[in-house]
């Protein structure tokens, strides 16, 4: 069976933006060890799967900086915009970028429709109501967690929602010289 794993950048008092959606406290300027870092956890998915809202930036930002060689980030846009793409909507009735498909059935079924077909590792990324739902419905197998030296007080949280408490077993925490901690987690299932 495939896994969904959860790549996510949040602040150290746990929010992914602020109550805005402001994301002005992540830091951008990525060393090197990062950049391979996210290569590495990125390299081997061959689905990713959205939420509407967050779709709608990410698939036509990286799409432009695909199509951009002067672009230092013009790999990482070749691999988000030619890997498929599945986007959870209530709203949309026909998909607008290439190598994306609608999903409008209930979370966790397609979710584990999709850990059920053949291939690699599946990645997830926000917004925060796509990412909460997942959380909540227990669906993530690895978590990692992008942890900016920021703390915002009070914003968007993707944890609030848990039906119950779950435990995490911490695989592996990476400090980067840009000060982000990335921390992969792996939930402790019965």
């Amino acid at each position: 069976m495939r896994k969904l794993k959860l790549q996510i950048q949040m602040s150290i008092d746990g929010f992914i933006a602020g109550p805005n959606g402001e994301m002005d406290f992540l830091e951008r300027n990525w060393d090197e060890e990062l950049k391979q870092y996210v290569g590495d956890l990125t390299q081997p998915v061959d689905t990713i799967v959205l939420g509407r809202k967050l779709a709608e930036g990410f698939i036509p930002y990286w799409a432009e900086v695909s199509k951009n060689p002067g672009n230092p980030e013009v790999e990482a846009g070749k691999k988000f915009t030619d890997t498929p793409k599945v986007v959870f909507t209530r709203t949309l009735t026909d998909c607008q970028w290439d190598n994306t498909v609608l999903a409008r059935g209930g979370l966790a079924e397609e979710i584990n429709r999709l850990k059920g077909q053949d291939g690699a590792d599946i990645i997830a990324y926000g917004g925060g109501e796509f990412v909460s739902g997942l959380i909540r419905e227990g669906l993530i197998d690895d978590y990692f967690l992008m942890i900016n030296p920021a703390a915002i007080g009070r914003g968007m949280p993707v944890f609030e929602d848990l039906k119950a408490m779950q435990m995490m077993k911490l695989v592996k925490a990476t400090p980067f010289a840009c000060g982000i901690v990335g921390l992969h987690f792996r939930p402790e299932r019965n």
